[in-house]
């Protein structure tokens, strides 16, 4: 804990570290500011995590906020701590299914047909890591790309959702890839940036293929082209910083 006083109460951090959906462990960086008639007054909290989007990030502060008006005029900090360590799954998997409200305003025409995409962190024994995602992607009838920008590697699938499920499982529980001393390993760093519904305005891939773009606008404009300009914008700039 830091505490810094004030004159308008006081301030302090909390790192606390959340078991997530993937097995990795998520760091949230908590920041509550307590006004002078805290708990009768609701604390400012600040929400940030290197593992989690700007959108999923406002979502946790959201939900925290809900919960802290349910604990007014009570002390609400410890319990708040408490209750994002037990409920952050629920929140980032309702984050990652509303993805952005923009891409949900109107309801997919095809019922069913979901959209995935995914960051990948690396890949040390890429050609039988590309082979393995396109046989399962071909096994389950899912089209899109599998993208490499620079370091950046994307996973952007199209297909029932679930089969969407399924594949997710395979890429979380298969040896995929090799460790350092080349030993098969599962793939521990892969984060779904966004899970949803396919809308009326994006369009189908009608196939499954491996792309290497040069330069970021030629990324951007592969997802142009699908009617996904918000996705890109929403998650991959920030793959960058």
């Amino acid at each position: 804990f830091f505490y810094f006083p004030e004159t308008h109460g006081i301030s302090f951090r909390i790192q606390i570290s959340v078991k997530e959906l993937l097995d990795t462990d998520v760091l949230l960086k908590l920041l509550f500011h307590l006004p002078v008639n805290y708990p009768s007054t609701l604390p400012d909290i600040s929400v940030n995590s290197d593992q989690l989007t700007r959108a999923q990030c406002m979502d946790v502060k959201e939900k925290l906020l809900e919960q802290a008006k349910q604990h007014l005029s009570e002390p609400m900090v410890h319990d708040l701590i408490l209750w994002v360590q037990q409920h952050l799954k629920d929140v980032i998997k309702q984050s990652a299914t509303v993805c952005n409200e923009k891409t949900i305003l109107s309801k997919g025409a095809e019922d069913g047909i979901w959209m995935l995409l995914l960051h990948l962190d690396h890949m040390r024994a890429k050609a039988k890591y590309v082979k393995t995602v396109e046989k399962w992607a071909s096994n389950l009838r899912l089209t899109g790309r599998l993208m490499f920008m620079g370091k950046i590697i994307l996973i952007l699938l199209q297909g029932d959702r679930s089969s969407i499920k399924e594949y997710l499982i395979l890429q979380k529980t298969s040896k995929v890839d090799v460790d350092s001393s080349g030993k098969k390993c599962k793939e521990k760093m892969m984060r779904v940036l966004c899970e949803t519904e396919v809308q009326s305005q994006h369009k189908r891939f009608q196939t499954f293929e491996v792309k290497e773009y040069s330069a970021l606008e030629e990324l951007q404009k592969e997802f142009e082209t699908a009617g996904l300009t918000t996705l890109f914008s929403e998650f991959v700039p920030l793959l960058l910083k």
